[in-house]
């Protein structure tokens, strides 16, 4: 389990806008606001944080989502939002038989993910 992450962004109010449009779905908002500095995003907590700075590095984070039409609205969401596709919504038995997962690039370059592993 992950208690929270941080990433680096090039334009902290880009990615603010960005983030806050693309895990709307998935139930996430922001919990701790220290622009332009830094947010903290959750369900429930702040565990995940955008902390501006010079040159964001390419990460890869995975959200878990509750169900597989969870996964196709973040998808959506993060596309309107400005994302760039990077693998739409769909079963990928290379990592399970369940594995329902979506994959987008963000502004800065970030591969992100939304996976539901249960069987629907």
């Amino acid at each position: 389990m992950i208690d929270h992450l941080s990433i680096k962004v090039v334009d902290f109010e880009k990615s603010k806008a960005f983030y806050t449009a693309a895990l709307k779905p998935l139930d996430y908002k922001v919990w701790r606001d220290f622009a332009p500095n830094a947010i903290g995003m959750g369900s429930d907590k702040p565990d995940f944080w955008l902390i501006a700075g010079p040159k964001a590095t390419p990460n890869h984070i995975a959200f878990a989502a509750k169900d597989r039409k969870t996964v196709d609205a973040f998808y959506k969401a993060a596309l309107a939002a400005g994302a760039k596709d990077n693998g739409p919504p769909g079963v990928r038995k290379q990592y399970h038989e369940h594995y329902y997962g979506a994959f987008v690039i963000d502004p800065d370059g970030n591969n992100l993910e939304a996976v539901c592993h249960r069987a629907e």
